[in-house]
């Protein structure tokens, strides 16, 4: 087997970052193409514009009408797929080595070349509003959406990437290819190829392809980082269904900063190990943390789970118990606010330190093992750090000491700054109370 675990930097003239990893081990290259473009740089009246426009790139160009786009895809034996996050957007394909270039052609063609048809425009708005009112209908979003907007005073990162119900109404096809021309440009975007291909061919390919689009200007938004919930709220959501979700969210850290990963390793101790890979990755039981051992083990809860997601500005942290709809949620709270307060007021063994980074690492294998992983990872890592970052990951987890594992649950975990969102099932009707 021959991995080159070196990933090369190579930048065009007009500002296109192209990222490049050699693996020989099976006849396969993945290409992910990156913008630097997601519901962060959203206001109102343009929610939910970003996953639009994704959705927009699968509706053709001149050379690959929408009937082809495909077809030219899955009759060689590839896969393609895309998505919108809140700081980025990003198209990928799969596919045999020896059909590269359709990869190529496709992603370069589209950058600039896409028609934004006004019947296709108008079809899709049906697909991403029934898409919004189908979210509205789950628990989990409905409280998701309430803690985030009570989260965030000014920055967009309060926003669902689905966007506002009001805007998807309103948003035209001048305001989508205004956006798609704004953004969707060399200098904006990185390429990112992992796989069997010889370097320095595949970069004159992708010279020929891109060299000749020109750059734009593209606006950044001028965002001042929330670095502190002023205060603790309590949300309370009420509605269909038969289990009670319990959110409590704190303010986590840039995924840039060295807390972000005291923090990892301290959610691994309180709920269990989680990916923070958005594509593939693996699991690992939480079983032995310390959440789950007080309140699912002793039936408070029916689940627990942590989440952390790896973001350019601070984001959130959260908690999340599932209850029958007869426990207290108030015993609950308690229960999760004393494992906080002794990892607070005492350092944590180095043995359970150690143990959480040996369940990160192993995550961290089954989610960068297959080159199509490794792809994602190199894009993902650069949309709000670089490419190191992914290539250092495993150093800088395994430097985490019980100290700063302390640290930041004294700094992160801090109940007089947190959200608490409770969607409780709805009382039915005839129900003797």
């Amino acid at each position: 087997m021959k991995i080159n675990h070196k990933t090369q930097t190579h930048h065009l003239e007009n500002g296109l970052t192209v990222l490049t990893r050699e693996m020989h081990h099976v006849p396969i290259v993945s290409q992910w193409i990156w913008y630097r473009i997601g519901s962060r740089n959203e206001v109102p009246g343009i929610t939910g514009i970003s996953h639009w426009v994704e959705h927009m790139q699968f509706k053709g160009t001149p050379s690959y009408p929408i009937h082809e786009l495909d077809a030219a895809i899955s009759r060689n034996g590839g896969v393609w797929n895309a998505m919108t996050s809140l700081d980025w957007t990003t198209y990928y394909e799969t596919l045999p080595a020896n059909k590269i270039d359709i990869a190529l052609d496709l992603e370069a063609d589209r950058m600039t070349n896409s028609v934004f048809d006004i019947n296709e425009v108008e079809l899709e708005r049906n697909v991403v509003i029934s898409e919004r009112e189908g979210n509205q209908n789950e628990p989990l979003f409905q409280l998701s959406e309430s803690v985030r907007k009570a989260a965030f005073a000014q920055h967009s990162y309060a926003t669902q990437v689905i966007g506002e119900l009001v805007d998807l109404k309103a948003i035209t096809r001048a305001d989508l290819f205004r956006h798609y021309q704004d953004y969707y440009t060399p200098n904006n975007a990185v390429l990112v190829l992992a796989g069997d291909f010889d370097t320095a061919a595949l970069l004159e390919k992708i010279t020929n392809r891109y060299g000749g689009t020109q750059s734009n200007s593209v606006r950044t938004p001028t965002l001042l980082p929330e670095k502190t919930i002023n205060q603790t709220a309590v949300i309370e959501k009420e509605g269909p269904g038969d289990t009670i979700y319990l959110q409590i969210s704190y303010r986590a850290p840039s995924a840039r900063l060295d807390d972000f990963f005291s923090l990892l390793v301290l959610d691994s101790l309180l709920t269990g190990p989680s990916s923070i890979a958005m594509f593939g990755g693996g699991s690992v039981s939480n079983k032995v943390s310390r959440l789950y051992q007080q309140i699912v083990e002793t039936d408070l809860a029916v689940a627990v789970s942590g989440g952390l997601q790896a973001t350019i500005d601070p984001y959130l942290y959260e908690i999340l118990a599932i209850l029958p709809p007869e426990k207290n949620t108030k015993q609950v709270i308690h229960a999760i606010d004393k494992q906080i307060a002794i990892l607070q007021d005492n350092l944590v063994k180095q043995s359970e330190i150690d143990r959480a980074i040996k369940q990160a690492k192993a995550l961290f294998a089954y989610g960068s093992e297959s080159i199509t992983n490794q792809a994602f990872w190199m894009g993902y890592a650069s949309m709000f750090a670089d490419h190191t970052w992914f290539d250092t990951y495993i150093s800088r987890i395994e430097n985490i000491t019980p100290a700063m594992v302390q640290y930041a649950a004294q700094h992160y975990l801090d109940p007089s700054h947190r959200i608490i969102g409770i969607y409780r099932p709805a009382k039915k009707e005839g129900t003797l109370h």
